[in-house]
């Protein structure tokens, strides 16, 4: 795909997106977000994708320069990074999604002298068990997201407690450059699905109640605190464990031997470790009684609006941006995370879940209205709309 035309600031807008992940290459949340924020964006503007990985139509894709096949995966990015500036030349406004594409944003927007926006999906002060995965590569990364944001026209946060984090996690940053819209959510894919093939073939039974959990496991998801919890909840209802791609070795020994002790101690453990079609996923979370989120890190959590337009109860844990989304006693149930008291935060959890499991018309009415709330206020149009104001107010 060519580059941005040359041009001044106007009509259309010309935008130079840099991303890791893009379809079809998703892992997270910031890879959906992009996902969808591209194509509405397109009816509003001219967009660029610049993107990690194998090519694609839609793309310009930048795999690991050569000489850094062996390098650290921190200085790999930083290759990638460069390798997408020059391209850039005629964007009138580049937008950076996650510290992945951090660099190549504010490289390009010193290069070029064009204003960098940055969204703010994640902060890496507020994860520091990335360190774990990372290694000294965490350095880099933490360098490199406080230097482009620092230095950025603007920032977007994609919830109102993404914002208060960005202000405190980097108190130089002028509170009038940080702008808030959430994420967004596709209902016309996400809707509730009658279907159950993909149910039955996980080997889950859709006549009978379950809670569902679909994350990666990684510290940030709290995919430990659930799995402790559901020791407690009620025994007839099947646990759902859509996880996938742990950071580590050690994480994933570390799950493994908690989902066994759990599957041991009360049976109906399903635990799907592949990474699921998106069809796939909408099945289940339509078949669930409840969807769980019990994140100890969130700066909104898009698997809870899928959830919700797909008209499922969700629990989820108060942090970050989520009671921005799940409204406590209307669409869902919040329980406080307190990192200080692991213990009591799952005893709640459990409590929670089984408020929900024993009270199955309970849920049923959450889960409408989680749908309505989804269609009304998180419409990925509207989303792409806000964006490019914030485009507009650093020309």
């Amino acid at each position: 795909m060519s580059a941005c035309r040359h041009g001044r600031y106007g009509r259309p807008v010309r935008v130079g997106l840099l991303t890791k992940e893009y379809p079809p290459e998703i892992y997270g949340g910031a890879g959906v977000h992009v996902g969808h924020l591209v194509p509405a964006l397109r009816e509003l503007a001219e967009v660029d994708v610049q993107c990690f990985g194998a090519p694609r139509p839609d793309a310009t894709a930048h795999p690991v320069p050569a000489e850094l096949a062996d390098a650290n995966a921190a200085l790999q990015t930083l290759g990638v990074d460069l390798s997408m500036v020059g391209p850039l030349a005629g964007c009138d406004v580049l937008h950076s999604h996650t510290w992945y594409a951090n660099m190549a944003g504010h490289v390009g927007g010193l290069l070029h002298g064009v204003p960098h926006v940055v969204t703010a999906h994640s902060l890496e002060p507020l994860r520091p068990w990335k360190a774990e995965q990372l290694g000294g590569g965490y350095r880099v990364s933490s360098w490199v997201e406080r230097t482009a944001y620092e230095a950025a026209a603007a920032v977007i946060a994609v919830s109102e407690g993404m914002r208060r984090d960005v202000l405190a996690s980097y108190p130089s940053v002028d509170p009038a450059r940080v702008h808030v819209v959430h994420n967004g959510i596709d209902t016309e894919f996400y809707q509730p699905d009658d279907g159950r093939d993909a149910v039955r073939a996980a080997g889950v039974d859709p006549d009978r109640p379950m809670v569902v959990f679909v994350g990666r496991i990684t510290r940030q998801k709290g995919v430990g605190h659930l799995v402790a919890a559901a020791h407690r909840i009620d025994p007839a209802a099947q646990i759902v464990l859509c996880a996938g791609a742990p950071d580590t070795p050690e994480i994933a020994e570390e799950t493994e031997r908690a989902v066994d002790e759990l599957s041991a101690g009360r049976g109906d453990v399903i635990w799907i470790r592949r990474m699921l079609e998106t069809s796939e996923v909408r099945q289940l979370l339509s078949a669930a009684t409840v969807f769980v989120c019990p994140s100890v890190y969130e700066p909104l959590g898009i698997v809870n609006l899928e959830a919700m337009a797909c008209a499922t109860a969700v629990v989820a844990s108060d942090v970050g941006g989520i009671p921005e989304v799940v409204a406590d006693g209307d669409n869902g149930l919040l329980v406080h995370y307190d990192a200080a008291d692991a213990e009591r935060f799952e005893h709640d959890l459990a409590d929670a879940v089984n408020a929900l499991v024993t009270d199955p018309d309970r849920a049923a009415r959450m889960g409408e209205r989680g749908r309505e709330r989804a269609v009304a206020e998180f419409a990925w149009p509207e989303m792409a709309r806000r964006t490019l104001e914030v485009y507009r107010s650093v020309a």
